[in-house]
């Protein structure tokens, strides 16, 4: 039997979530994803970019420093008042506005390029999202994203929490945008010269403990989890993170180093589509 799910209850309670913890701290590990995605999408100076579910403005900003005109775009105000503090202390011009990724308040073909790296990814509504971004994007123009994948460590992060808090019944895992047929089926047959390449972003950490405790008092979804937990119950999650990030280490110097797999995928919108 399906379930039917309340997209808009479940946007809000994420609203929530992304603004606890201190998401821009995490934003500040991974930004060297974004730099890549830009370099990816070979972005002219001057094109008109727009960074979806931009958070605190990681690929605004790697596109900024290109010389493109950008807006950042996000549902949650205070990782969008991070992204202008760190934008204007780097002298760059972007411009960072409250919006949702399922419902861009932009015109038809506003932008050459439209990116998005780890954010649209949790938008509920998969397919909803998916075609604003390539509606906002102008023919020939291109669609870049980077998205983690179902079989990564932060994929089986997502499987671990879930263990302990299980996500509402009848929402498609986030990682499904880390997939590459999943996400050449979102993007459809507006899109062509769909081209994906999976890197890695390697996690730092001096040990397995100090990466649980990062996570469970930076990340949202984490956070939010041991919340919801009883008391009693934490010290298991906290446990259970504490043993990932041991199975997934890579560092013999007694650290932590642990490869995180995600799909990038660039995108062209072809001119005779919608």
């Amino acid at each position: 039997m399906s379930i039917a799910l309340d997209f808009d209850a479940v946007k809000t309670r994420q609203q929530v979530t992304w603004a606890s913890g201190d998401y821009g701290a995490v934003a500040a590990l991974i930004h060297p994803i974004s730099e890549l995605l830009v370099t990816a999408a070979d972005l002219s100076a001057g094109a008109r970019v727009l960074d979806v579910a931009t958070g605190s403005g990681n690929a605004a900003i790697a596109a900024a420093r290109c010389g493109c005109v950008v807006t950042g775009v996000d549902y949650v105000p205070e990782l969008l008042e991070r992204g202008r503090q760190r934008a204007a202390a780097e002298r760059l011009a972007v411009t960072f506005v409250t919006g949702d990724a399922e419902r861009l308040a932009h015109p038809d073909g506003s932008f050459d390029a439209v990116l998005s790296v780890v954010g649209v990814m949790f938008a509920p509504d998969q397919q909803r999202a998916a075609a604003e971004l390539v509606r906002v994007c102008r023919p020939g123009g291109t669609v870049g994203l980077a998205s983690w994948t179902p079989q990564g460590f932060i994929g089986e992060l997502f499987r671990t929490v879930a263990r302990h808090v299980p996500p509402p019944p009848g929402l498609r895992p986030p990682v499904e945008w880390g997939d590459e047929a999943r996400v050449r089926e979102l993007l459809g047959e507006a899109v062509g010269d769909l081209r994906t390449v999976r890197r890695e972003f390697v996690f730092r950490f001096g040990t397995p403990e100090e990466f649980a405790n990062f996570f469970r008092a930076n990340y949202g979804p984490t956070l939010k989890a041991f919340e919801a937990l009883p008391e009693e119950r934490r010290p298991h999650l906290h446990a259970d993170l504490v043993e990932l990030a041991r199975t997934h280490n890579r560092a013999s110097d007694g650290t932590v180093r642990i490869p995180a797999e995600y799909l990038e995928v660039v995108a062209q919108r072809l001119t005779n589509s919608y």
